[in-house]
């Protein structure tokens, strides 16, 4: 069985990006061509990443070259940055499907409901919910019992495999940081 990633809100070419979320680049080319090498150096070209939201900033040529450079199969949920483009344009860009939100998912036994924003009060039981939108935002933990935030800053700007996002290894070196 091919692996699973998840990600969210990588925002390429987005400047105020790095300023906004405290990224340790000095430019948005620098982002640029790490989120590229990172994403590559844990995604193979069999594996499926789903990318919930906020792809980028920038034309669709560019985004096409960026999208084609990254390892694997990729999906997007879009996020409230990707509204201005059409489902067939994002295929188009590199993305093998584009999805409405939410969708559902099951892996290893569990049911996964994958949104670009968090998931709404009350938390239906049997689904554990991912999402992004929110980055760094200290009002939502990286992981809890029913959830978790994969928003890039959070994963050591790298997408990771739905199994650890589960578990909470994926936040293990944000922790040993602080």
């Amino acid at each position: 069985m091919e692996n699973v990633f998840v990600c969210a809100d990588l925002h390429f070419n987005h400047s105020n990006i790095i300023t906004y979320e405290n990224r340790p680049f000095s430019s948005r080319e620098e982002m640029n061509e790490k989120l590229i090498e990172y994403w590559n150096a844990v995604v193979g070209t069999d594996d499926h990443v789903f990318v919930l939201g906020d792809v980028g900033f920038a034309g669709n040529a560019k985004l096409s070259g960026w999208i084609h450079q990254l390892n694997g199969h990729k999906f997007l949920i879009p996020g409230n940055h990707d509204k201005g483009r059409s489902f067939s344009k994002w295929r188009e860009i590199g993305f093998e499907d584009v999805y409405e939100q939410p969708i559902y998912m099951q892996r290893n036994g569990v049911q996964f409901s994958l949104t670009h924003e968090p998931p709404e009060e009350p938390l239906k039981p049997g689904i554990f919910y991912l999402y992004g939108h929110v980055h760094g935002s200290p009002d939502f933990p990286d992981h809890t019992a029913q959830s978790a935030c994969v928003s890039i800053e959070r994963l050591n700007y790298r997408p990771a495999l739905v199994e650890d996002v589960y578990s909470g290894a994926a936040y293990k070196h944000r922790h040993n940081q602080q």
